[in-house]
C-alpha cells in the first residue's frame, strides 16, 4: 500500500471512531429528521390547498409548538401526578401477586409443588433491573440531568425548524458526501426514504391513538384507577413493538390485583384483545399500507439499537430500521449486488453502475437539481 492508501484507511477509521463517539448526538439529529419529515408532509398537504410554501411551513411549525406547549402545560402535570401514584401502587400490586401465587402454590399436591420452581416476582424484577438501568444510563449518558434533557429537546426543536424551513439545502449538503456521478441516485434514494418514513409516521400515530383510546375505554369500564396515565403509557409503548405491549400491561394488572385476581385477569384479557386488534386489523390495514417490516427484522433491530445506543436507540429502532431498509435495498442490493457481472471469457468479476448517466461534475449536477 502506498502513502495515499494508508492515509485513506486512517481517515476512514478516524471517521468511524468519531461517529461512534457522537452516536447519541446523531440519534438526536435523526429524531429531528423524523419530526421534520412529518412537518414537511403536513406542509405539503397544506400546499395542496393552494397555501404558499412559506405560510404552510409557518403553520406546520406553529402546530408543532402548540402541541408541545399543550403537552407540557395541560397534559404533563396531571399525568406526572398519576405516574407518581403508579410508582407507589404498582409495588403493592406486585406484592399482592406474590401472595396470591404462594396461596395457589400451597393448594397444589405436595409432589407437584416440589417440582415447581419457587417464583418470586420481586426477584425477577430485581434481576431485570440492571438491564433497564443500562438502557436508561446509556441514553442518559448524553442527556444526563434535567438541564441536559431540556437542552436536548431544544436542540431537536431548533434542528427540526431549520430542516423544515430549508430542506433542500440540507439535502444538497448531505449529497455532497457522495461522488458527483452518484448524487442523482442518492437524491432518488432520499425521496424513497422520505416516502417510507412519512408512511411510518402516519401508521404509528394511528396505531398509538387507537391503542390508547381502546386501553382507556377498557380500563374505565373495569374502573381501574389512573386509567388516563396507563392508556397514554400503552400508546407510547406502541413505539416499542414486541416489548412495549408486555410492559404496558404490568401497571394495570398490578393495580387490579389490589382488588381481586379476577379483575387482574380481565385486564390481561382486555390487553390481549387490544393486541389482537392491532395485529390482525391495524397492522395489516394501516401499517402495511404505509411500510412493510418483517417481524424478525424488527426484533433484531430492537436488540441491536438497544445494545449499542441504549434506551433512545430502542425508541428509534423502528424509524431507523425503515430508513436502513431503504438504503440496503437501493444501495447494497440494487446498485451493488445486482450490478455484479461475471465475464464468461476471462472469468473475472466486474461491477457496473445500474444507471446510464456518465460522471458529471458537482457544478453540473447542482445546476440541474436547481
Amino acid at each position: 500500500m502506498n502513502l495515499g492508501n494508508w492515509i485513506g484507511l486512517f481517515t476512514i477509521l478516524a471517521s468511524i471512531y468519531i461517529l461512534w463517539q457522537i452516536r447519541q448526538l446523531l440519534l438526536l439529529v435523526f429524531t429531528a429528521v423524523v419530526i421534520a419529515t412529518a412537518l414537511n408532509k403536513l406542509a405539503r398537504g397544506l400546499q395542496r390547498l393552494r397555501i404558499k410554501r412559506s405560510l404552510a411551513v409557518f403553520l406546520s411549525i406553529s402546530i408543532l409548538i402548540l402541541l408541545i406547549v399543550t403537552f407540557f402545560w395541560l397534559i404533563v402535570p396531571p399525568l406526572a401526578e398519576q405516574f407518581q401514584q403508579l410508582t407507589t401502587i404498582v409495588p403493592q400490586g406486585i406484592n399482592k401477586l406474590n401472595d396470591w401465587l404462594n396461596i395457589l402454590r400451597d393448594q397444589l399436591p405436595t409432589r407437584l409443588r416440589e417440582q415447581l420452581p419457587n417464583i418470586n416476582i420481586n426477584e425477577v424484577i430485581a434481576q431485570l433491573q440492571p438491564i433497564f438501568n443500562q438502557l436508561i444510563n446509556n441514553a442518559g449518558a448524553f442527556v444526563g440531568t434535567t438541564l441536559g434533557i431540556f437542552l436536548s429537546l431544544l436542540l431537536i426543536i431548533v434542528l427540526t425548524i431549520m430542516m423544515v424551513v430549508n430542506p433542500l439545502a440540507y439535502r444538497q449538503a448531505f449529497m455532497q458526501l457522495f461522488p458527483a456521478f452518484y448524487r442523482r441516485r442518492v437524491n432518488l434514494i432520499l425521496d424513497n426514504c422520505e416516502v417510507a418514513l412519512g408512511g411510518f409516521i402516519i401508521g404509528i400515530l394511528i396505531n398509538m391513538s387507537v391503542i390508547a383510546l381502546l386501553s382507556f375505554i377498557g380500563l374505565w369500564i373495569l374502573k381501574i384507577p389512573l386509567a388516563t396515565a396507563q392508556a397514554v403509557l400503552a400508546g407510547l409503548l406502541t413505539l416499542i413493538p414486541n416489548i412495549g405491549p408486555t410492559l404496558s400491561v404490568i401497571p394495570p394488572m398490578a393495580i387490579a390485583l389490589l382488588d381481586s385476581p379476577l379483575k387482574a385477569g380481565l385486564v390481561l384479557l382486555i390487553y390481549i384483545l387490544i393486541q389482537q386488534i392491532e395485529s390482525n386489523i391495524l397492522t395489516p390495514y394501516v401499517m402495511a399500507q404505509q411500510v412493510s417490516l418483517l417481524p424478525a427484522i424488527t426484533l433484531i433491530a430492537q436488540v441491536f439499537f438497544a445494545r449499542f445506543f441504549g434506551f433512545l436507540g430502542l425508541l428509534l429502532a423502528l424509524p431507523l430500521t425503515v430508513v436502513g431498509q431503504v438504503w440496503i435495498k437501493e444501495l447494497l442490493i440494487k446498485d451493488i449486488l445486482d450490478g455484479w457481472q461475471i465475464s464468461n471469457s476471462k472469468a473475472q468479476t466486474s461491477f457496473t453502475v445500474p444507471f446510464p448517466e456518465k460522471a458529471e461534475s458537482s457544478e453540473d449536477y447542482d445546476s440541474n437539481l436547481g
